[in-house]
């Protein structure tokens, strides 16, 4: 069987494992895996895990051997990802799929046609450059080739070279003697070097000396010494020549003289918080700008313990000051004592406090500071501080190190390095280049204010891409054959070729079929013709109907409208693809991309999806549990933005419920309608009427807003709960489904069922061809059309809603007993069976200066308000100000603005009136006979709150402050009596 695992394999693969070196990069046939694993470990490795990964996936133990060939994988994985799409209801033109690599000729010949261009016009050069690499892979390690890291860059060092003086080479350091040993430290800020005061070690880490090429002796890291093998810094790519290894103890007190430094000598010293995952372990020291640095020296001078702790002797310490390196305006010529004593940081186990100290001031040192000490003292760090780095690599007193910016772990298990590479690289990042990119980017919708942030720091950072690899599936280099271009590189600009491939491929997604010609045939010559529109030589042989028609179907589909991925491909293939469209089509802005949108990742029931936790579905077995058609209305639910979407099981289940449910009801509608029982005619209920057929109209405009803006969990609360939810509204109020008016029943049935197309297809033709006997389908019937929504009436409506809860609500609490206190009957229960409603018919007062500033400051033009501030402003300049309560008022001024400037976004500047956009009474008269049938009343007054009168009398009398209603909050009386007592001539408080 498949794999084999026993002990003895396991035993050999762990004996070979640390004699085995890196593959060759350079193999005959790059198609073919080389790395570092052996028979043994490859039995023993990872395979018994993917083997169950596969198990899980719904694999046969019986089909799994044969993904031992890479090509199988391209063979068994495409179809079924084909019919679990054509599963999910999804239209597609798979006469335009294809598969990528060279295995299929057609695919390779284009990308091979791609970089021939991009060369050609001086983007792909041959070039040494540093890139995260992979020793065990032996090549560079792109970002779909790691288990983590993905994103992570190269960050470069200036590596300090501090020769240690000879007399301190004794003790565990004795082997070292007569060689030339140096104290290797990793900084950005090489500017800082003239203030050393001493050098940090971890004294628990491990360090060891290593010979470089050179015959230097550094003293760093392993994981250091491993990433400078891999930088022309040792006898051979990745041989580490280890003399020595130690703990850092071993360092304690050794003495150095570091380039640049004023003091002549200076020793190692102890630092508990140093990373050893960063850097080389050895830490340059220069308290007068590092604020770490400052504080750890003053602990060791100020405390004798920690001192004895570890050895340090008095001389090593108590004499070192400050050295003042550079000048910043805001602090001096000594930065990290003032910053230090600004935030009153006492020790150097304050990391919150010392981060804040760092961010102050690293920066200001580089954009403000003034050197003070070297050959460029009076000069700014910003313009000397590469001059420095460069005077030091000159002169041997320093190197350039690089290292990955975080650890990446490559797909095979191997940590990275960073590798001086000689290979092909993509020239991003040139500057003509990366104007038009940011010219492309600024015309593209994004969707997402954040991708566009994204989009923006990757073009700010992206610079040469390594672009070849030597091993894998893709298509060769075509002037380079023992390379293959990687797989974020070939696929940048093949949209172009979807609109070609069905010409080409005749449905065949490998390109195996035979079709109109054979793709010897596309020569670079016609690939151009076909997408730059240059001629084909004379001498050409290819069918020149078959070229006018790829030509008609590029210039019809390009620019592409819109690529939809992932948001973790903003940082490499998404940019790309801006890079390589303004290249290749450098001369012609409009075959430029329009549109990215990019999403998160899917969880599964709020966790990330893993298939070795068990925590993952397929498609397939989605679709069998729940449907199709749920399972995409559960997608939909699952969230919008660029942050992760949450497939939710208990969504996908009361989506089944929840259609169901309504495809009975719409039966029975129809039912009910042929026999004629649901009401013609608008004179019963002509409010309610009005306010449904708005709400569909305002259903379908807001669910077009949102599917155009790719909301789609927008675009399903607007077009199928919120349009539910109005339904059942209109039911309750024309008093249960007969009330409602037959052609709205209908005209529901209609909108609901296009606006629930897109997520549930399946259902929604049901209802389409079967329920209601339309001819064609549902998904060519269109986008359903309304009328223009009403925003007054949909004001008038919310109003009457909330005056419904707000009556029952205020019922509830006037029936309510008292708390029974002491013995005796309890109190006899209340009825309330009238309301009485006092209605203010304009603003005034504070309310009406307020409106009076917000019409005078908004521009209806633009549809927008100054900055909340200046209104405030003004408000204070007013006439308020003189009022002895204008503290107070002040406090119900901000509430009211803030409502008032959202109502003015919906109903217009109608909304800044010191009227109600809408007759409250005439809503309430008109709508009385469904307030008392719905809050179990008999009667409702309806009256002025200016008005003089029994009612008023009464209501002031029980505590309501009629005087005190304002538009859209009126008062309220609540008429209650004995629950024994149904004489309302007898009710009072």
């Amino acid at each position: 069987q498949f794999p084999v695992i026993d002990e003895a394999a396991a035993a050999a693969a762990a004996a070979e494992k640390a004699a085995e070196k890196a593959a060759d990069a350079k193999n005959a046939d790059p198609t073919k895996f080389v790395a570092k694993k052996s028979k043994a470990q490859a039995k023993a490795g990872t395979a018994a895990y993917q083997w169950e990964i596969m198990k899980a996936s719904g694999i046969e133990d019986s089909e799994i051997p044969p993904f031992a060939d890479s090509y199988h994988w391209l063979d068994y994985f495409p179809p079924l990802a084909k019919r679990d799409v054509t599963s999910m209801g999804c239209q597609v033109d798979w006469r335009r799929s294809f598969i990528t690599t060279d295995k299929n000729p057609f695919y390779d010949s284009f990308v091979r046609w791609q970089f021939n261009t991009l060369r050609k016009i001086g983007k792909v050069i041959k070039a040494k450059r540093m890139a995260v690499f992979s020793p065990l892979d032996g090549q560079p390690c792109a970002d779909h080739d790691r288990a983590s890291g993905e994103g992570v860059g190269v960050q470069e060092y200036t590596l300090i070279k501090m020769a240690v003086y000879p007399e301190c080479l004794v003790g565990e350091l004795a082997a070292l003697a007569g060689k030339k040993v140096f104290l290797a430290a990793a900084t950005l800020r090489p500017e800082t070097m003239y203030g050393q005061t001493n050098c940090w070690v971890l004294p628990d880490g491990d360090y060891g000396a290593f010979q470089m090429a050179d015959g230097d002796v550094l003293v760093v890291c392993d994981r250091a010494a491993r990433n400078l093998s891999y930088q022309e810094h040792t006898s051979a790519p990745g041989e580490v020549n280890k003399l020595l290894g130690f703990k850092g103890t071993a360092l304690m007190g050794c003495a150095v003289k570091s380039p640049l430094a004023v003091l002549e000598r200076i020793y190692c010293l102890p630092m508990m918080t140093i990373l050893m995952g960063k850097g080389t372990g050895v830490v340059t020291s220069v308290p007068s700008d590092s604020p770490d640095d400052f504080m750890a020296l003053g602990d060791l001078k100020a405390k004798p313990a920690l001192r004895q702790k570890f050895g340090v002797l008095d001389e090593w310490v108590l004499p070192f000051d400050v050295v003042p390196c550079v000048h910043i305006p805001e602090f001096g010529d000594a930065c990290a004592p003032v910053v230090c004593e600004q935030l009153k940081i006492k020790s150097q186990n304050e990391k919150v406090k010392l981060e804040e100290a760092k961010h102050r001031t690293y920066l200001k040192g580089f954009t403000d500071g003034i050197m003070l000490l070297g050959a460029f003292k009076g000069e700014p760090v910003k313009v000397v501080k590469p001059k420095i780095k460069a005077m030091l690599i000159a002169e041997g007193s320093a190197l350039v190190y690089s290292e990955p910016e975080k650890v990446v772990m490559s797909r095979s298990g191997d940590e990275c390095v960073v590798a001086l590479t000689d290979q092909w690289y993509l020239e991003y990042g040139e500057e003509a280049w990366r104007a038009r990119a940011d010219r492309c980017l600024a015309s593209m919708n994004t969707y997402h204010p954040e991708a566009r942030r994204a989009f923006e720091h990757t073009l700010g950072w992206l610079r040469q891409w390594a672009c070849s690899r030597s091993f894998g599936l893709g298509t060769r280099v075509p002037w380079d054959p023992q390379y293959l271009i990687e797989s974020l590189s070939d696929s940048t600009v093949y949209m172009a070729y979807y609109t070609v491939a069905h010409l080409l491929q005749r449905g065949d997604m490998y390109g195996a079929s035979p079709g109109p010609v054979g793709p010897e045939a596309l020569t670079d010559e016609v690939w151009d013709a076909a997408f730059l529109g240059v001629a084909l030589p004379a001498s050409s042989t290819f069918p020149a109907a078959l070229l006018d028609e790829m030509k008609a179907e590029f210039n019809f589909w390009y620019p592409f409208d819109l690529r939809v991925s992932g948001k973790d491909l903003i940082q490499n293939h998404l940019t790309f693809a801006i890079y390589n469209h303004t290249a290749i089509w450098e001369g012609d802005e409009s075959k430029w991309p329009k549109s990215f949108r990019t999403n998160g990742h899917l969880l599964l029931n709020g966790e990330k999806m893993s298939k070795s936790t068990g925590n993952f579905k397929t498609l397939k077995q989605t679709i069998e549990e729940y449907s199709a058609d749920a399972m995409r209305f559960a997608l939909a639910d699952a969230g919008d933005t660029i942050e992760d979407a949450n497939f939710v099981d208990e969504t996908a289940n009361a989506a089944i419920l929840r259609m169901t449910k309504e495809l009975v009801w719409i039966e029975e509608m129809l039912s009910e309608t042929a026999k004629g029982n649901l009401r013609t005619t608008a004179k019963e209920h002509p409010f309610a009427d009005r306010v449904f057929a708005n709400a569909i109209n305002t259903a379908i405009e807001a669910a077009r807003e949102h599917f155009e803006n790719m909301m789609f969990r927008e675009a399903l609360k607007s077009g199928y709960y919120d349009l539910q939810s109005a339904r059942d509204a209109y039911r309750l109020m024309c008093g249960g489904d007969a009330g409602m008016r037959a052609d709205l029943a209908a005209r529901y049935v209609d909108v609901s069922t296009l606006l629930l197309a897109p997520f549930c297809p399946h259902t929604c033709e049901h209802v389409w061809s079967t329920l209601l006997g339309r001819p064609g389908t549902v998904t060519k019937a269109g986008f359903p059309v309304g009328d223009a929504p009403d925003k007054v009436l949909t004001a008038a409506s919310k109003y009457l809603d909330e005056m419904v809860s707000t009556i029952r609500k205020g019922i509830a609490k006037a029936v309510a007993p008292p708390k029974k206190k002491g013995p005796g009957p309890p109190p006899a229960a209340k009825t309330c069976h009238c309301v009485n409603v006092f209605i203010s018919e304009q603003f005034g007062g504070w309310q009406e200066v307020c409106l009076g500033i917000l019409a005078e400051t908004f521009d209806a033009a633009a549809g927008t308000f100054p900055p909340v501030a200046e209104i405030l402003d003004a408000v204070k300049g007013s006439s308020l100000a003189a009022q002895a309560d204008f503290k107070n008022v002040m406090k119900m001024v901000m509430p009211f603005i803030k409502f008032k400037m959202d109502e003015t976004g919906v109903v217009g500047a109608g909304a800044l009136s010191l009227r109600l956009v809408f007759d409250e009474a005439a809503i309430l008269t008109e709508n009385m006979g469904y307030i008392l049938r719905v809050c179990g009343l008999q009667a409702l007054g309806v009256f002025s709150a200016a008005a003089k009168g029994s009612e008023v009398e009464a209501a002031i009398a029980g505590g309501t402050k009629a005087d005190q209603a304002t538009p859209g909050a009126p008062g309220m009386h609540y008429v209650v009596a004995a629950s024994d007592d149904p004489d309302l001539s007898k009710m009072s408080l």
